[in-house]
C-alpha cells in the first residue's frame, strides 16, 4: 500500500503550456493561488501563534489549571477542529467554492480573538476557544483543496513545502511579537490577545482580495501551475455535478485512503501536544518564565527551513518513507526528554527534532491524500484524514494530562513514547510498498513503487 502515488494524471505529467504563438512556456512551479494563500496563512498564523504562545503559561501559571485541567482544555482546542474538518470539507466540495467556506473559517477565527480579553477563568476560555477552532476546522480542508487543485500531480509535496513554509513564517514571527509585547507593553497577556484580533482581520482581508475563487476548479491538466480560474470564465464547460453526501461516505472504499486514515488516527493518538512540549521542556530544564513564549520559534524555525526541501523529497523518492522517518525523529525528541534532562544542549536538540517532524509530515500528509481522491472530493477526503489525526491528538492531549497529574511527567512520556514506537510499527506495515494495481487505470512508470 502507498502513502502517495506520485504518478500524475494523464495530461498533467508535464508543467509546460502553450505560448499564443505556439511556443511552449514553462508554467511556474509554484502557483499564484498557493502564494495568496501562504501569504494568508503568514498573517492569520502571526495572530494564531501570539496566542498559543503564551496560553499555556497563562492557564497553568495565570489562572492556575492543573496538568489535567490543561489537557482538557488542550484537547478541545485540538478536537473541535476535528469535528468541524468533515463539514468544512463537504461544504467546500458541495457548494464548489473553496475560498467562500476556507473564508467563514478565517473570519469566524478572527471573531473570536477579542472575546478573549473577556475570558478568565475555564469555562469562558474553553467556549471562546471552541468557537475559534470550530473557524480553523471549516478552513483547513477547503485550503488545501485550493493548493491541491492548483498544482500538478508531480509537484504537490513542493507545493505544500511552500506553503507550509510560509505558514510557519508567521508561526515563528508570532512568538516574537508575544514576547516583545508581554516584555514592554502594559496589559500583558490582555494586550496580546488585542494585538492579535487585529493581526487576525488582516489576514480576512488578503483573502477576500488575493486569493482566487475556487470555485469549477477541477483536477490539474495542462495548465496547471497557474491561478484557478472561476467557471465564468469557461462559459462552454458543463458546470460539474453537485456532491451529495454519498459520494463522500463512498471514500471510505478506496483502500489507499482508508489505510492513510488509519495510519494517521494511530499516529496522531501518541502525538503529544506542541503545548505539551513546550511545559514538559521548561518542566525538566528550569526554563524562566519570561523565555517560554519564544520556544516555539525553535520548532518553527526549523520547519520553516527544511518544509520545501522535505516536500520535494517526499515527491522525489516517496511520500511514505518521509513521512514516518519524521515520526522516528519525534520519538528522537521524546527520548532526549527522558533521558537526557540535564544537557545544557537540550532544549535545542529538542526543538530542531520537534520542526523536523513537522516539515516531515505536515504537508506530506495533505499530498499523500490528494492523489487518492478524484478532484471533486479533495476537500472532503483531507477532511477525513484530518478529523481522524485531530481526534486522536484530542484522546491524546486528555490521556497525556491525565497520566501527567497521576504519575508525573516522566512516566506520562515515557508511555507516549513506547505507544509512538508501536503505533509507527504499524502504519510501516500497514503503508508498505506493493505491487502496482493492474485495471482500467494507467500502468505507473516502475519510479512510483518506492
Amino acid at each position: 500500500m502507498y502513502l502517495a502515488d506520485r504518478s500524475a494524471p494523464a495530461g498533467a505529467k508535464t508543467a509546460r503550456q502553450n505560448a499564443p504563438d505556439g511556443g511552449p512556456v514553462r508554467a511556474p512551479a509554484v502557483a499564484s493561488a498557493v502564494l495568496a494563500l501562504g501569504t494568508v496563512s503568514l498573517i492569520t498564523d502571526v495572530s494564531s501563534e501570539m496566542v498559543t504562545a503564551v496560553l499555556p503559561l497563562y492557564l497553568v501559571a495565570g489562572l492556575g489549571l492543573s496538568p489535567l485541567g490543561f489537557g482538557a482544555l488542550d484537547g478541545v482546542y485540538n478536537g473541535v477542529s476535528a469535528l468541524v474538518q468533515l463539514t468544512g470539507g463537504h461544504l467546500a466540495d458541495r457548494v464548489r467554492n473553496h475560498k467562500l467556506i476556507a473564508g467563514i473559517g478565517y473570519g469566524l477565527s478572527a471573531l473570536c480573538k477579542p472575546l478573549l480579553l473577556l475570558a478568565h477563568s475555564l469555562g469562558p476560555v474553553g467556549v471562546v476557544l471552541a468557537l475559534e477552532r470550530t473557524g480553523k476546522g471549516l478552513r483547513t480542508a477547503p485550503r488545501d483543496a485550493l493548493i491541491s487543485l492548483s498544482t500538478p500531480a508531480e509537484l504537490q509535496g513542493r507545493a505544500f513545502g511552500v506553503h507550509r513554509a510560509m505558514d510557519t513564517t508567521g508561526a515563528l514571527l508570532g512568538p516574537l511579537a508575544a514576547f516583545f509585547i508581554l516584555n514592554t507593553a502594559v496589559g500583558g497577556y490582555d494586550a496580546v490577545f488585542g494585538v492579535s484580533a487585529c493581526v487576525a482581520v488582516l489576514g480576512v482581508v488578503v483573502l477576500i482580495l488575493f486569493v482566487p475563487s475556487g470555485a469549477g476548479l477541477g483536477p490539474p491538466g495542462p495548465d496547471v501551475g497557474t491561478s484557478p480560474r472561476p467557471a465564468a470564465a469557461q462559459p462552454d464547460s458543463p458546470k460539474p455535478a453537485a456532491v451529495n453526501l454519498r459520494e463522500a461516505v463512498a471514500l471510505l472504499r478506496l483502500p489507499r485512503l482508508r489505510a492513510l486514515a488509519l495510519c494517521a488516527t494511530l499516529l496522531g493518538l501518541t502525538t503529544v501536544s506542541d503545548a505539551f512540549l513546550y511545559l514538559l521542556l521548561q518542566d525538566r530544564t528550569g526554563i524562566r518564565e519570561q523565555w517560554f513564549p519564544l520556544l516555539p520559534l525553535g520548532t518553527a524555525a526549523v520547519f520553516l527551513l527544511l518544509a520545501v526541501p522535505a516536500g520535494a523529497l517526499a515527491d522525489r523518492i516517496g511520500r511514505r518513507t518521509v513521512f514516518l522517518a519524521g515520526h522516528a525523529l519525534l520519538l528522537a525528541g521524546y527520548g532526549l526528554l527522558l533521558w537526557a534532562p540535564h544537557q545544557p544542549a537540550l532544549p535545542y536538540l529538542v526543538l530542531v527534532l520537534h520542526g523536523l517532524f513537522y516539515a516531515a509530515t505536515d504537508g506530506v500528509l495533505p499530498a499523500a491524500v490528494a492523489a487518492t481522491v478524484p478532484a471533486k472530493l479533495r476537500a472532503t477526503g483531507i477532511a477525513l484524514v484530518g478529523t481522524g489525526q485531530a481526534l486522536a491528538r484530542f484522546g491524546c492531549s486528555l490521556a497525556f494530562g491525565a497520566a501527567w497529574t497521576l504519575w508525573g511527567a516522566g512516566p506520562a512520556l515515557a508511555g507516549a513514547a513506547a505507544g509512538l514506537c508501536c503505533c509507527a510499527a504499524v502504519a510501516g506495515f500497514v503503508l508498505r510498498p506493493a505491487a502496482p494495481d493492474t485495471g482500467p487505470e494507467p500502468a505507473r512508470h516502475p519510479r512510483g513503487t518506492r
